[in-house]
C-alpha cells in the first residue's frame, strides 16, 4: 500500500479524537520511507477569531528542542571540538555546583542525560528574567537530593547549560549554532526560537488551557533564557524535515550534517528510567542523548515530548522501520499527541488497531481521581482559632535566596501578596505564621512561612518549592533605601571604648563603614532604625544611640564574648 492508502480515514480519526478531547488545533507530519506521507492541520490556531491551523502554523515544540541541542553538540564531537566525556569544566572553567564532587567531574555526556543528581528546581527559572549565564551563575546554590549518575530525574538547567556551553565553544550562541548548523541545511526556514518572534509570523497558535472543563487562550510563556531546554518553535512542515534528516542517517538533500555513528549514540541507552510496565505493547523506558527510548510493540521506538504554558507536543521516531511521526498541539497536558501517534504507528506497521483512545481515557480517569484524594491526604490540616504573630505591615519587604532570588512581600487589599519571578501569589492565612500561597495558574498546595530573628523581627521566610530537598529559606534585604548620604553622615566619625581603642565609622562607595585600627574595613548593613549588623560576621552588630536633637553621642556593639559601648568623639 502507498502512504496516501495507508492514512486513509486519519483525518476523520484526528478530527473525532480533537472533538472528543477538547483539544481546539493541532498539526501532524508523518514521514515514511524517506518520503513526506502526510502534513496537514486541523481544528484552530486562533479560535475566537476562527483562523485555522494549516501545515505552516508555528507551535512550540517545549523539549522535542534537547534533540537539537544534542545534535547540535554532536557536530561540534564529530569536529573535535567537544568531548561528551570530558568535564564540564574543561570548557566552562567556572562551572560550579552545590556538590564540589559533581562540580569536579560531571560530564558534557551528564549534562543532557538526566543524571546530575539535581533535582528539577522548576520556580528557580520559571518566568525568570535572568539570563542563560546568569541561571549558570546560580547553579551552585541548587542543593542536589542525588549523587551524580545514581538516578535518572528530569533536569532541564542541565539541558539549558549544555547549550551555553555549545554557545562557548562555537563562539557565538546556541541560537545562532542551531540557526547555521541545523536549521539552514535544513531550510527550516519558519523554525525560530522564541514566541515574541512568532507572534510577530502571520501564521502561528495561540495557547490554551483547560480548567473546570472550560478551555480558554493563555498568555505565551516566554523561556528564552532557558532555549536549549525548550524554546524552539516550529511547524510540521519544517518538522518533517527534520523527521527526514533522522531516517536519512543524518543526511538532508545529499548533505551529511551529522555523522550516523553520533545519531546512533543518541539512540543508546544512557540511563534507565525505572518506571514500571504500564501497557503490554510498551517496554521500558531509558534515556539516551535527548531522546526517550523503549519498543512499541516490538519495534525500537524513539521519542520525545514537549511541554510549555499551553501547547504539547510529541516527537517520534522508529528507525529500523523507516517511520517518523510529530504531532504538534495547542492544549497543555493532553493525551492527544500519544493517542494519534500510537494510532499512526499501528497503521503503518501493519498491526491491529490498539484502543488507546479507551485506555488512555480510563487511566486518566483513574489517575484523576488519586490525584484529588492524594491532595485531601497531603494537605496538613491547619491549626484553628491561630492568628498571625506580627502585624501584616511586619511581613512586607525583600527576602533573598542567592538561587531562586527575590520573593517580594507586599500588602494589596489588606491581604499579604507574595511576588516571585513576576508571579503575584495571593497569601492566604492558614495557621500562626503560615499562608497559603494561591495563585490562577496553579492548584498545587504550598505553604509560605515566616520565621523570627531572636530579636522578634520576621527574618526570613521559607516555601517548598522543591519538595524533594529542604525548603527553599529567603533571607530579608534590608531595606537600604533610607541610606543616603544625609542619613549616614551622622554617624560618621570616631569613637572611644573605654578610653583603650577607638573605632572610625567612615563613608564609602556610597555604604558605611567600621574601621578599627590593623583590622580590615567591616561593611555595616543596616537592619533596622539606626541598628546595624557586620556583613559576612554573624553576631556582630552595633546601635547607634542619638539625644534628644537627635545627634549621634554613641555606639553600642554586641559580639559573642559582650557589649561594648563607644562614645563618640566631639569634633574640635
Amino acid at each position: 500500500m502507498n502512504g496516501e492508502q495507508l492514512m486513509e480515514g486519519l483525518s476523520n480519526f484526528i478530527n473525532q479524537r480533537m472533538e472528543e478531547w477538547k483539544v481546539p488545533g493541532l498539526a501532524v507530519a508523518i514521514v515514511h520511507d524517506s518520503e513526506i506521507i502526510f502534513c496537514e492541520g486541523f481544528g484552530f490556531r486562533n479560535v475566537e477569531k476562527g483562523l485555522k491551523v494549516t501545515s505552516k502554523t508555528i507551535f512550540p515544540i517545549g523539549s522535542c528542542t534537547k534533540a537539537f541541542t544534542t545534535m547540535a553538540m554532536g557536530i561540534l564531537a564529530q569536529r573535535r571540538k567537544l568531548d561528551w566525556d570530558k568535564p564540564v569544566r574543561h570548557y566552562l572553567p567556572t562551572f560550579k555546583l552545590y556538590d564540589s564532587y559533581a562540580s569536579e567531574h560531571m560530564t558534557l555526556r551528564d549534562l543532557v542525560t538526566h543524571r546530575s543528581g539535581l533535582p528539577e528546581h522548576l520556580f528557580m527559572w520559571y518566568n525568570s528574567s535572568l539570563t542563560r549565564k546568569e541561571i549558570v551563575e546560580r547553579l551552585q546554590y541548587l542543593e542536589p537530593n542525588h549523587e551524580l549518575r545514581s538516578v535518572y530525574q528530569y533536569q532541564n538547567l542541565m539541558y539549558m547549560t549544555a547549550g551555553y556551553l555549545v554557545g562557548q565553544i562555537a563562539e557565538s550562541s546556541w541560537e545562532e549554532f542551531v540557526q547555521q548548523e541545523i536549521f539552514n541545511p535544513l531550510s527550516m526556514a519558519d523554525s525560530n526560537f522564541s514566541v515574541v518572534k512568532s507572534q510577530e509570523t502571520d501564521d502561528f497558535s495561540l495557547p490554551y488551557r483547560e480548567k473546570d472543563d472550560v478551555v480558554k487562550a493563555i498568555p505565551f510563556r516566554n523561556i528564552d533564557a532557558m532555549g536549549p531546554s525548550g524554546s524552539i518553535n516550529s511547524n510540521v512542515t519544517d518538522m518533517a524535515k527534520w523527521l527526514l534528516l533522522h531516517q536519512n542517517q543524518g543526511n538532508y538533500e545529499d548533505k551529511q550534517i551529522i555523522n550516523p555513528g553520533i545519531l546512533t549514540q543518541m539512540y543508546t541507552p544512557q540511563i534507565v528510567i525505572p518506571l514500571s510496565l504500564e501497557y503490554p505493547e510498551i517496554w521500558h523506558y531509558s534515556y539516551g542523548l535527548g531522546w526517550y527510548l523503549t519498543a512499541y510493540r516490538g519495534h525500537n521506538h524513539v521519542q520525545h515530548g514537549g511541554y510549555i504554558d499551553g501547547f504539547y507536543a510529541l516527537t517520534t521516531l522508529m528507525p529500523q522501520d523507516k517511520i517518523g511521526v510529530v504531532v504538534l498541539t495547542n492544549l497543555e497536558v493532553n493525551p492527544l499527541r500519544e493517542i494519534i501517534t500510537y494510532h499512526i504507528c499501528d497503521r503503518l506497521l501493519g498491526l491491529d488497531e490498539v484502543p488507546w483512545n479507551e485506555r488512555i481515557k480510563s487511566k486518566l480517569e483513574e489517575a484523576k481521581q488519586a490525584a484529588e484524594q492524594g491532595k485531601q491526604n497531603t494537605k496538613p490540616q491547619p491549626k484553628t482559632g491561630t492568628q498571625p504573630s506580627h502585624p501584616l505591615e511586619d511581613y512586607t519587604g525583600d527576602f533573598e535566596h542567592p538561587g531562586y532570588g527575590i520573593v517580594s512581600i507586599a500588602i494589596k487589599d489588606q491581604q499579604l501578596t507574595a511576588t516571585h519571578n513576576s508571579i503575584v501569589y495571593e497569601l492566604k492565612h492558614y495557621h500562626y505564621d503560615s499562608f497559603e500561597l494561591l495563585s490562577e495558574g496553579s492548584d498545587n498546595f504550598q505553604l509560605l512561612s515566616f520565621f523570627n530573628d531572636p530579636k522578634g523581627t520576621i527574618q526570613r521566610l521559607s516555601i517548598p518549592l522543591e519538595p524533594t530537598v529542604k525548603d527553599i529559606v529567603f533571607e530579608r534585604i534590608p531595606d537600604q533605601s533610607i541610606l543616603t548620604t544625609s542619613f549616614m553622615e551622622k554617624f560618621v566619625g570616631d569613637y572611644d571604648i573605654y578610653g583603650q581603642s577607638s573605632i572610625t565609622i567612615l563613608i564609602k562607595d556610597n555604604k558605611l563603614f567600621l574601621s578599627l585600627a590593623g583590622q580590615p574595613e567591616i561593611e555595616l548593613v543596616r537592619y533596622q532604625g539606626t541598628e546595624f549588623y557586620f556583613k559576612d560576621v554573624p553576631g556582630y552588630s552595633i546601635n547607634f544611640t542619638t539625644d534628644n536633637a537627635g545627634v549621634v553621642t554613641q555606639a553600642v556593639i554586641t559580639q559573642p564574648n559582650g557589649v561594648f559601648t563607644a562614645n563618640k568623639k566631639v569634633s574640635t
